[in-house]
């Protein structure tokens, strides 16, 4: 780490044009490092631009630099271009070509320096020239503060640049519950609060910052779209595209909704099943041991952390959740060990 980190200062010594950019459908930990970044690097003087694949949830569009985002649906045009002129290109939080969908082609074809930084497990090692890997690291927001402690790149974070890391790394943490929460994660935390972080704030903008309409959905979801399986210690939750309409729904609305279901007495194992826009999305939790990663990748084309993890059906919602209510029934043994 400490030599590929002087390898990518090195990068650094140098004003370049570099895109930074991240994966489709961008979460707390791909906003927050990206930004962090653009911040960090914008004022060593580069020419930076961030390209997400598209939009993101609007409770991320206080963080500082959001108004310089580009995204490339419906701006391909411009990102393009930009692109094409990039000395240096920085993919962070995603570990393979396709979570860039359509923004893949244009990262790819240039012959621009190119950087990983990421926390997920199994990467690409063709992906980048440079890559920063550690599935040990609760998020790529952390990873990212380490590689720039490594850099000694540090005393350039200021408050906004600490605002962001902080939202990356209490986004992938669950605010700081999930078991890959370290003493690490909290001495990097407290390092960003002595920098400005206002983690009141942050905590606020994040969460308790809901439409009523997110509200009611949730309501929906806990009310009517539940369905608990006490036998096996899990839950599905699901929502159609019609659902999603009725609710008037927003980018972000279904955010966390999943974490309902996990918080239920016994349950270990939790999906969320979402239609939108003709495509069966699924989100699975878990707890302790149980991989939710193996059968996001065996089921779902998918894959992600150990207790974290996502993929795509190719059927159906209702089918999807004859399959879940399958895979429920085929891993029992497992489901059921802490009974």
């Amino acid at each position: 780490m400490k030599e590929m980190a002087q390898k990518f200062r090195d990068l650094l010594s140098q004003k370049r044009n570099i895109v930074i950019t991240t994966h489709r459908g961008p979460d707390g930990d791909a906003m927050g490092s990206s930004l962090a970044l653009y911040n960090l690097l914008t004022n060593l003087g580069n020419d930076v631009s961030v390209i997400t694949p598209n939009d993101y949830a609007s409770f991320l569009h206080w963080l500082p630099g959001n108004e310089k985002v580009i995204e490339y649906d419906g701006n391909e045009t411009l990102a393009n271009r930009i692109t094409n002129s990039a000395e240096l290109i920085i993919m962070l939080d995603f570990n393979s070509k396709n979570r860039l969908d359509k923004y893949s082609d244009s990262v790819f074809s240039t012959d621009a320096y190119k950087v990983l930084i990421d926390h997920h497990q199994d990467p690409d090692m063709k992906i980048a020239d440079l890559i920063f890997s550690d599935p040990n690291s609760c998020s790529t927001a952390q990873l990212l503060y380490e590689v720039l402690d490594l850099m000694n790149l540090t005393v350039n974070i200021n408050q906004d640049i600490a605002e962001c890391l902080y939202t990356g790394i209490m986004t992938d943490t669950g605010s700081f519950k999930y078991n890959s929460t370290t003493s690490k994660t909290h001495n990097i935390i407290a390092k960003l609060i002595d920098k400005g972080a206002r983690s009141t704030m942050i905590h606020d903008l994040v969460y308790d910052n809901s439409s009523a309409d997110r509200m009611k959905l949730l309501g929906h979801c806990i009310n009517d779209k539940l369905l608990l399986y006490p036998e096996n210690n899990s839950a599905i939750i699901s929502l159609t595209n019609e659902e999603l309409m009725r609710f008037n729904f927003k980018k972000g609305d279904t955010e966390g909704i999943i974490n309902y279901a996990l918080a239920i007495k016994d349950i270990i194992f939790a999906a969320f099943i979402v239609e939108r826009e003709g495509v069966v999305k699924l989100s699975l939790r878990s707890k302790g041991d149980f991989k939710v990663n193996i059968i996001a990748n065996k089921y779902f084309n998918g894959g992600g952390h150990t207790n974290a993890a996502g993929g795509i059906s190719s059927v159906n919602v209702h089918e999807t959740i004859k399959k879940v209510e399958e895979i429920i029934n085929n891993y029992k043994e497992e489901l059921n060990k802490k009974k």
